[in-house]
């Protein structure tokens, strides 16, 4: 009887050590294929975002690009217009006619835009007349033009005035056209 007992014995400490082992055992894990789709759909909606976002910021940064070249242009050629584009005169007048005061209301909307700009009016005849007569012309022309400047909100202390009469001739020959571009009164910048 009592190698009985040690056999029931044994098979019961046999048996829950059985019982033991496999509860204890390292179990497998099966990954929900739902969670890992889930991940990767969530990892993709962010590099998917942050992309829009870098486009974004590199759209909105080339839009600044563009408009600071664009208004850089505008100030070159609203420049260009300031000096280039004279007011013309009739023979032997200085009068301000439509045109002039459309083109000195331009003038002033760049002098008013660049605040630091000085300019010089100088005052241009043609030819014909005598050396002193072309002075005092291009000289009441210069002021005719400054004063109207003035009149307009530019401040006297950025404004210049010279005449040339005919010693600086803008354009050369004896045509009436060269006569017409010279009775003028032309910009400069200081």
């Amino acid at each position: 009887m009592k190698s009985r007992v040690w056999v029931n014995l044994l098979m019961v400490v046999l048996v829950s050590g059985l019982f033991l082992t496999v509860s204890c055992s390292k179990q497998t894990i099966v990954a929900d294929p739902t969670i890992e789709d889930q991940t990767t759909v969530d990892a993709k909606a962010k590099a998917e975002a942050e992309a829009e976002a870098n486009r974004q910021k590199d759209q909105k940064i080339n839009d600044q690009m563009v408009k600071t070249q664009a208004i850089k242009d505008a100030i070159i050629k609203a420049k260009k217009d300031f000096l280039n584009q004279d007011v013309l005169f009739a023979y032997d007048s200085s009068e301000l006619d439509d045109m002039d005061v459309m083109l000195l209301k331009e003038k002033v909307a760049w002098l008013k835009a660049t605040k630091n700009a000085t300019a010089t009016v100088e005052g241009h005849c043609d030819e014909r007349g005598t050396t002193n007569y072309n002075l005092a012309l291009g000289e009441r022309r210069a002021s005719v033009v400054k004063a109207y400047l003035i009149n307009l909100g530019v401040s006297s202390s950025r404004l210049s005035m010279l005449s040339y009469g005919e010693e600086r001739p803008i354009a050369t020959g004896t045509t009436e056209n060269a006569y017409r571009l010279n009775r003028c009164a032309h910009f400069s910048i200081d």
